[in-house]
């Protein structure tokens, strides 16, 4: 005979998403504090150095967020007014507005329905990103939603299709020689949440021309603040010239910067450009240096939290990131379930009834073209009923380093209570 005994559990707060800082991280910094040297200096060159080797790419430029970086990694290859952009219309503000930051008009596309048929990732419609394509596209983003790499070898293949419609152009000297010699519609990664992702052999940061990191607080890896950029190697074109440049458009335009500066004798400096303020910090990047020695363990055990989550949802009958497919390891940022047959009202009821039990949930993400400032630019989500139908229902879980294996048990004890009401 079953007991229909009800279990008591103690209530549990249950963050969403903090930062995993250890005592290393902690005397790391303490360290730097203690330097008399804080700003962008050796540690900031050292973590480049490093991750570069870890993305298998030949210059990593560290920076303080992945939107500096994703709007240099345009800026670089001389996109801007006049030229398009095509974006996925499920993701991240910065995925588009760095674009609009360069001055180019960004195309939004839906998503596939359902998401990709092998991880059920909100990505972008193929068929429809071929169709956008104009003689004034000039790059495509790419969004790694999750951890879960985009399939890059579909728009390498569409952009190759493509070529004929593709005029370089290039608002730098360097920008027009990129597009010159690659003579394609360039293919950029947001990579934010992707960090240690593999496909097909491949890890995020080698796999699209320019690619760009995250190192925010709630992320796998952080620097508090932080982001990197980082770039496949291009015929013809010095790696160095291409980093010097990143340096220019982080500092000012300033050809030196302050460790170089401060050499006996070196106070003088140019100005080359009037441009921006985007470097990273010595305390931000002792930060990483330590995360990345850690990293490995802290993927494992994401990993190990979302096998826990797969059993929950199978058994729930319900829709959520496959992580790890025969050719994809995700970084394992972001745990996405769908709730079938719920709407916006039920899925905030669902979303005020786990909190009351501490578990802090979210949403990832509202269709930008939800949202009042690309509504503005006249962008309306009825265009886009695949992205719509995908955001309705969906929940984000708690999924961080910091929870315990009681932690992970009672959220999938009180989501089960919460989600059975409701399917």
């Amino acid at each position: 005979m079953v007991s229909t005994e009800k279990i008591e559990i103690a209530k549990r707060v249950i963050p969403f998403s903090p930062p995993d800082i250890s005592e290393q991280e902690i005397n790391k910094v303490i360290e730097v504090m203690k330097s008399g040297w804080i700003t962008t200096g050796s540690r900031t060159k050292e973590l480049e150095k490093r991750l570069a080797e870890y993305c298998h790419t030949s210059k990593v430029v560290c920076l303080n967020s992945a939107t500096a970086a994703e709007e240099l990694n345009f800026r670089i290859c001389g996109i801007g007014e006049g030229d398009e952009v095509i974006v996925p219309a499920y993701t991240y503000t910065a995925s588009a507005s760095a674009a609009i930051h360069c001055g180019a008009t960004v195309r939004f596309v839906d998503i596939q329905k359902d998401g990709s048929k092998d991880t059920n990732m909100p990505e972008m419609d193929y068929d429809q990103v071929a169709e956008t394509i104009t003689n004034r596209t000039k790059a495509i983003v790419g969004v790694d939603l999750g951890g879960i790499i985009a399939d890059y070898d579909e728009l390498y293949r569409i952009v190759e299709a493509k070529k004929n419609l593709f005029i370089p152009s290039g608002n730098t000297d360097l920008g027009k020689r990129i597009q010159t010699i690659l003579d394609r519609v360039l293919i950029f990664s947001d990579a934010s949440h992707a960090l240690g992702a593999t496909k097909n052999g491949k890890i995020a940061g080698e796999v699209a021309d320019f690619t760009d990191f995250s190192f925010h607080a709630v992320k796998n890896f952080t620097t508090a603040e932080g982001g990197a950029s980082t770039w496949r190697d291009i015929p013809g074109i010095d790696n160095e010239e291409i980093y010097h440049q990143y340096q220019l458009y982080s500092l000012h335009g300033q050809n030196k910067d302050a460790l170089a500066k401060n050499q006996l004798g070196s106070w003088e400096y140019d100005i080359q450009g009037t441009w921006y303020k985007y470097n990273m910090t010595d305390i931000m990047a002792a930060i990483g240096l330590s995360q990345l020695e850690r990293y490995p363990n802290l993927l494992k055990r994401r990993e190990e939290i979302i096998n826990k989550y797969d059993v929950m949802c199978e058994e729930l009958g319900i829709k959520y990131l496959v992580h790890n497919v025969n050719n994809s390891k995700s970084s394992g940022h972001l745990y996405l379930t769908r709730i079938p047959g719920i709407n916006e009202k039920k899925r905030g009821k669902i979303i005020v009834e786990l909190a009351k039990y501490g578990i802090n949930t979210n949403v990832h993400y509202k269709p930008l073209p939800m949202m009042t400032a690309y509504k503005k630019l006249g962008w309306d989500i009825k265009d886009f009923p695949n992205a719509y139908d995908y955001y309705k229902n969906l929940i984000t879980l708690p999924l961080h380093t910091l929870l315990s294996d009681e932690d992970v048990e009672y959220v999938i004890h009180n989501y089960k209570q919460v989600i059975r009401k409701y399917i």
